[in-house]
């Protein structure tokens, strides 16, 4: 296995729709996928999607650990795991605002809009039908990752710029709140 390289944000790579992958149980593609695997772990991160290593096809890596499971019925820990050549439904009108960063952006991070639930199907790299319906964390991590198969970056679901901003400066100013913010 190896580390890949991660594409960074202005890369044309992440600004183009990836195709479909023809043979999801291709050596080079399970080959792919444990390096994604490797990288994502060794970032780190939740989710990496092939265009993120130069590779425009449509698959992505994911987890979602412990901690940043909500505790909703469907948010719950998930492993390592693979989607090829994923759909995306999305369930219901509610959008929750959430923050997010990016392995193509790092340093940066923002309050993006997201669908609270969604449905999801791919297959696996033994070409066996993955299908969840899942909330929370789980689904925004989901939804990120797939946007990354289309060309769209988090930077492109920004809505309000003032919940946007380097990490140190966001974890500063919400440090400066929580005092303030303390029940009396």
């Amino acid at each position: 296995m190896a580390i890949l390289k991660i594409a960074r944000m202005g890369h044309p790579v992440l600004l183009q729709c990836c195709a479909p992958v023809e043979d999801p149980g291709a050596p080079e593609i399970r080959r792919l996928v444990a390096d994604m695997m490797e990288t994502m772990e060794d970032a780190p991160g939740v989710g990496l999607a092939a265009p993120q290593v130069h590779v425009p096809l449509r698959l992505f890596v994911f987890r979602v650990p412990g901690e940043r499971a909500a505790g909703e019925p469907d948010d719950v820990p998930v492993g390592n795991s693979v989607l090829i050549n994923p759909t995306l439904e999305l369930l219901g009108d509610e959008r929750v605002l959430g923050w997010e960063g990016c392995l193509s952006i790092p340093g940066l991070r923002a309050a993006i809009p997201r669908a609270s639930r969604i449905r999801y199907r791919g297959v696996d790299c033994d070409g066996n039908p993955v299908e969840r319906e899942v909330a929370g964390f789980h689904a925004r991590v989901v939804q990120h990752e797939y946007d990354h198969l289309d060309g769209i970056l988090y930077t492109m679901r920004v809505t309000d710029f003032g919940l946007f901003g380097f990490n140190e400066e966001l974890n500063r100013a919400a440090e400066a709140r929580a005092p303030a913010e303390a029940p009396r």
